[in-house]
């Protein structure tokens, strides 16, 4: 009997056998009902057991269905999120055919998923790399040494339900105006969304707008337009159909590849795409949260107090945990004020009430906003207003 099992343990790992499918042949079935009678010795013995003791698995929390949600992995009995460094459309489309989901559809933010990851829950993977053919996340090159990355950089994921229509099955036949690839156009904005911080992409070549393919177009690209256009956070970035400008609008023929730290989308690398590769089924949508308003409370003028942030039309303060110099020059810096004033003991004003808007902000120091820094989620903390932040700088 022994040898019979260890015959299955070669056709499992013939066939990549994966925990969450139910593999059937015959005559092994009743194999494998026997090899879970056997002693724990024997079973471990079995190298193929020890493989599927470790093999990760994911999951899509928080969404409307098991095919959305916020991206996590399981790792040795530990589930975790993923870092969205380097997180695109090409890794979504795994994670889908892992879940046995649909069509790739966005590569959303997954803080926009509640209830949000617990503050003690690790990050267990960045810079995931996937071309898009693996059959599962584990397969695509990643970095499992997490650095510099907390929950409000949790990947997100959204795929079709099975058996949803496609909007790939809709697309059009017919050509769309091109216009052929330039390496850096001139300027970028964002239109037909609620603000100047969301909307469908569009690039300006020599007085021509026109829309930008979503080849390349990720969370890292959106960062770095969001920073661009002086809004907060990247949100989604996402492939958006519109069909009023079918035949009416130019393409932007290019691919860009970002990292996310650049100061502007024409710092990018980019190439050009093959003529006829995209339509307007493909044009890219972009979500920024909209930059916040600053001002500093009871202190002897505008450059001094405690920080207050506009959120949602509310006022509300900020936590100081993780709070330090760098963070003092963007606010200063956002403010119009001089250099900031730094003491041994950091001056305490008044503590405020209501709302605490943002905890555990970390900046560069480069940024041109405050919500362009790492933070929390707006609105999650686990501080007092006797942690509130104060703010002292040169006129």
């Amino acid at each position: 009997m022994l040898a019979n099992l260890e015959g299955l343990a070669v056709f499992l790992l013939l066939a990549h056998w994966k925990p969450q499918l139910n593999i059937t042949a015959p005559g092994l079935h009743s194999a494998l009902n026997f090899s879970f009678s056997l002693s724990a010795v024997r079973i471990m013995a079995l190298p193929f057991i020890l493989i599927l003791g470790t093999s990760p698995r994911v999951r899509l929390v928080g969404g409307p269905h098991h095919c959305e949600g916020r991206v996590e992995v399981e790792w040795d009995g530990q589930w975790g999120t993923v870092c969205d460094d380097g997180w695109g459309l090409e890794d979504v489309a795994v994670v889908c055919r892992e879940l046995g989901c649909g069509t790739a559809k966005k590569s959303p933010s997954g803080t926009m998923y509640e209830p949000l990851a617990e503050k003690n829950q690790p990050v267990l993977s960045q810079n995931v790399n996937c071309n898009g053919m693996e059959d599962t996340l584990a397969e695509c090159e990643q970095d499992k040494d997490v650095f510099n990355c907390g929950h409000e950089e949790d990947a997100g994921a959204s795929c079709e339900m099975p058996g949803s229509s496609s909007t790939s099955e809709l697309e059009s036949s017919s050509t769309v105006p091109e216009i052929p690839f330039f390496l850096v156009p001139k300027s970028v904005r964002l239109v037909d969304g609620p603000g100047h911080c969301a909307g469908r992409v569009e690039v300006q070549h020599e007085g021509q707008w026109s829309t930008a393919c979503k080849r390349g177009w990720n969370l890292q690209a959106a960062k770095v337009l969001c920073r661009q256009l002086g809004c907060g956070r990247a949100l989604i970035a996402r492939r958006q159909c519109n069909k009023t400008i079918q035949d009416q609008v130019s393409i932007w023929m290019s691919k860009i590849k970002c990292s996310g730290q650049e100061a502007t989308i024409q710092d990018c690398d980019s190439g050009p795409l093959k003529r006829n590769s995209c339509s307007h089924y493909d044009d890219t949508w972009v979500e920024c949260e909209d930059a916040c308003e600053l001002k500093l409370v009871g202190g002897d003028s505008m450059c001094s107090g405690r920080l207050e942030v506009l959120h949602k039309d509310k006022w509300g303060t900020v936590c100081d945990d993780n709070w330090g110099d760098l963070e003092d020059q963007v606010v200063c810096k956002q403010l119009g004020c001089g250099k900031p004033l730094v003491s041994p003991s950091r001056k305490r004003y008044a503590p405020g009430a209501g709302r605490i808007w943002l905890d555990d902000v970390r900046c560069s120091g480069k940024e041109q906003s405050l919500d362009q820094c790492k933070h929390r989620v707006w609105g999650y903390h686990d501080c007092d207003h006797k942690e509130d932040v104060g703010v002292t700088c040169s006129e």
